[in-house]
């Protein structure tokens, strides 16, 4: 039998939601048909990948590991279907400016694909904090950036919003609150609060924690977004946090949930930014032109049906 893309996705589905049911509702198909899936993934790789329990699907050590795999797999075969044709006139060098968050959880994947759509284009990337970064931009010392606009202050600055991720609360495993479809943020003050810092998270998390009057029980601050991961896993604490960092596994291998918060909690928004005056260079333009491609042609296109 042959590895196919429908197991892998019934596969990740299960393995991101936790529940074979929930994962077919959410595929649109019957439970056995991922059922199946899965018994035929585990046959073909010899191994265990969940854990059954009450309480639902828990990955093995094994289970893990594929899960890597898998979204390899998901991943490369998006690539295929939605990859730009490349501009073979483009080249030239780009310096590159980005934010920890950016550079940590978004560009690599983007910065191998542009290696290989414009290999004439070196990218030199400097991993800055905005004040840095806007500084650069506006002496001329980077190109262009990609940053969490929403930051931005300088008038001179241009930006375009390439994708909003949407900010949810994150939550260990059978905490009580999981038995909710959503939280508001009066519920979430009652919690222990891990509150990130690093490119101005605590600023932009205090905006709408005061717009909603609440005020979060904060006992660890922390610039790590892997420490807010762990520490959420282990219970010490609950976080709200973007969909763009969140993983459903802690590196413990503890499962963390996520809940729809009802008052208003703006998104965090991934984008553009160089400096209003700059003249674009080939480079410039091929890069720009990539991520329309990726992220603002699709959502046209999407919107127009």
């Amino acid at each position: 039998m042959s590895l196919t893309l429908r197991q892998v996705r019934y596969f990740v589905a299960t393995a991101e939601i936790g529940q074979i049911s929930q994962a077919a509702i959410h595929l649109n198909i019957s439970q056995s048909a991922v059922t199946t899936a899965i018994k035929e993934l585990e046959g073909m790789l010899g191994a265990l990948l969940f854990q059954r329990s009450a309480q639902g699907m828990s990955l093995t050590d094994a289970g893990r590991h594929f899960l890597n795999r898998a979204y390899v797999i998901l991943r490369s075969v998006d690539d295929a279907m939605n990859s730009p044709l490349p501009d073979i006139r483009a080249s030239g060098l780009l310096r590159l400016a980005a934010s920890y968050t950016v550079i940590g959880y978004f560009l690599p994947h983007h910065l191998q694909r542009l290696e290989h759509w414009h290999p004439d284009v070196a990218i030199e990337v400097h991993e800055q904090e905005r004040t840095a970064i806007e500084e650069g931009l506006l002496e001329g010392r980077f190109d262009m950036a990609v940053v969490l606009t929403a930051n931005l202050t300088h008038p001179d600055i241009v930006s375009e919003i390439l994708f909003n991720s949407e900010r949810r609360l994150w939550l260990p495993s059978h905490h009580p609150l999981c038995e909710r479809s959503a939280v508001s943020l009066a519920d979430v003050a009652k919690e222990p609060y891990i509150l990130l810092t690093v490119d101005e998270a605590e600023q932009s998390a205090m905006r709408y924690w005061e717009h909603a009057h609440q005020q979060p029980n904060v006992r660890v601050r922390t610039s790590s977004v892997e420490a807010v991961r762990s520490m959420v896993a282990n219970g010490s604490g609950v976080a709200i946090l973007s969909d763009l960092v969140h993983r459903p596994w802690s590196l413990e291998g503890k499962r963390i949930e996520t809940l729809t918060v009802t008052d208003k909690v703006t998104p965090m928004s991934v984008g553009l930014a160089w400096h209003r005056e700059r003249e674009f260079s080939p480079a410039m333009q091929a890069f720009r032109n990539y991520f329309h491609d990726a992220f603002l042609a699709p959502q046209q296109l999407s919107a127009r049906r």
